[in-house]
């Protein structure tokens, strides 16, 4: 559904572009015809660029000190870079570019179930599940539908992810989400009480306090993701209390950008108790580019199996 849409932006605003600037160049104004091309190859840089000084102001009011301005700034560019890559080519016309990993030997491999964010679809993770293939680990990345539906509407698709790779590997498998993927992550667990191992929770860039960006959307996951929102505190309230009855909670580990300038105050991307990974310089969607986050996952992967055998022996 959301490459569907996104498809008909690109159309419908590639032909407003070419109705525009081809009226400006036949009325005998080039220059008009040339900002009219401009603002279609860098709209987007100017938004992005709006979300950042939003961004430090928002930080510099909460008392956070925002990030430097060479790193806002580089973080910018980088947001730039990734942001058409992702939403005008992978999502909408490479959703199954990129088909789920499943290795000869999966039975007894970890798995990781891999969740998208806000606007997006599972291509997002495309670079993701070819260094997953090669590297022979069992992958599923799945699709959240319908877009900006409430986040405990995904449990029923997040909860057949996990349980496929449970099945098919005979391990626990780690959850990784990126943005909203993570609260929505977070959501399952709540539903399932920890019946389902998990080998852990890596969330990347996740408004996990909420943020102030959502506070300009009007779909029902956006208002979940407003600071301080109702759902928010009933989600942390529920998390606990299954603590307290003795579920095993997955240990969570953060990854976040001070530069983020989709989430944030910074804090919010931080889930209490847990680990937490700063990757400086790096913008939301850009997050997932930076090897260093890749690794982090990888490192997960490594400790689960090595903890899993130590079970054995």
């Amino acid at each position: 559904m959301i490459a569907r849409w996104q498809r008909g932006a690109l159309l419908l605003g590639f032909a407003l572009w070419a109705l525009a600037s081809g009226l400006a160049w036949a009325q005998g104004h080039p220059a008009l015809a040339l900002a009219f091309t401009g603002l279609a190859l860098g709209g987007h840089a100017a938004w992005l660029g709006l979300t950042v000084l939003l961004m430090r102001r928002v930080q510099r009011a909460s008392g956070v000190a925002p990030p430097a301005g060479a790193d806002a700034w580089r973080s910018w560019w980088a947001e730039c870079r990734a942001a058409p890559r992702v939403f005008a080519w992978r999502q909408p016309f490479r959703t199954h570019a990129e088909p789920d990993v499943w290795p000869a030997d999966a039975a007894g491999r970890q798995g990781v179930l891999l969740v998208h964010g806000y606007l997006c679809n599972r291509a997002i993770w495309n670079p993701w599940l070819r260094c997953l293939r090669a590297r022979g680990i069992p992958a599923v990345a799945v699709t959240l539908e319908p877009p900006g539906a409430a986040l405990d509407t995904h449990v029923p698709t997040l909860a057949a992810a996990a349980q496929q790779l449970w099945l098919r590997t005979g391990r626990a498998p780690l959850l990784v989400g990126h943005s909203m993927g993570g609260l929505a992550l977070r959501a399952w667990w709540r539903a399932d009480g920890g019946r389902t191992p998990v080998a852990g929770l890596v969330t990347v860039g996740t408004p996990h306090q909420g943020t102030w960006m959502a506070l300009w959307g009007h779909s029902d996951s956006a208002r979940q993701m407003q600071p301080g929102s109702a759902w928010l505190r009933q989600l942390a309230a529920d998390e606990a209390r299954l603590r307290a009855e003795g579920s095993e909670a997955p240990a969570v580990l953060s990854v976040f950008s001070p530069c983020d300038s989709i989430v944030f105050p910074t804090q919010g991307a931080v889930w209490p108790g847990g680990e937490a990974l700063a990757v400086a310089g790096a913008g939301h969607v850009d997050l997932l580019q930076h090897a260093a986050v890749f690794e982090a996952v990888c490192q997960r992967l490594e400790g689960a199996r090595a903890e899993a055998g130590g079970r054995r022996h």
